[in-house]
């Protein structure tokens, strides 16, 4: 599984990023987690508004930090 999240790097982005790391070891779950920072990058996955999360290519969130109790049911459905 490859998770990744958007985003330049701001409070909001790194908060996403430690939700995510800890909802993947919650789950127990072997997953490559990369920070995309690129612009253009994140614009060629349709976001507008950071941080995004993509998980195996699917968009699953985007302009909104979400908690590790709502990440560990995308992880199970992906």
């Amino acid at each position: 599984m490859i998770i990744k999240i958007l985003g330049s790097g701001c409070k909001k982005c790194v908060a996403l990023g430690e939700n995510v790391k800890t909802a993947v070891q919650a789950a127990a779950i072997d997953a490559e987690i990369e920070k995309i920072t690129d612009v253009i990058a994140i614009a060629g996955y349709g976001i507008m508004s950071t941080p995004g999360l993509v998980i195996d290519e699917k968009v699953v969130s985007s302009g909104r930090v979400l908690s590790a109790a709502e990440i560990g049911p995308l992880l199970k459905t992906m």
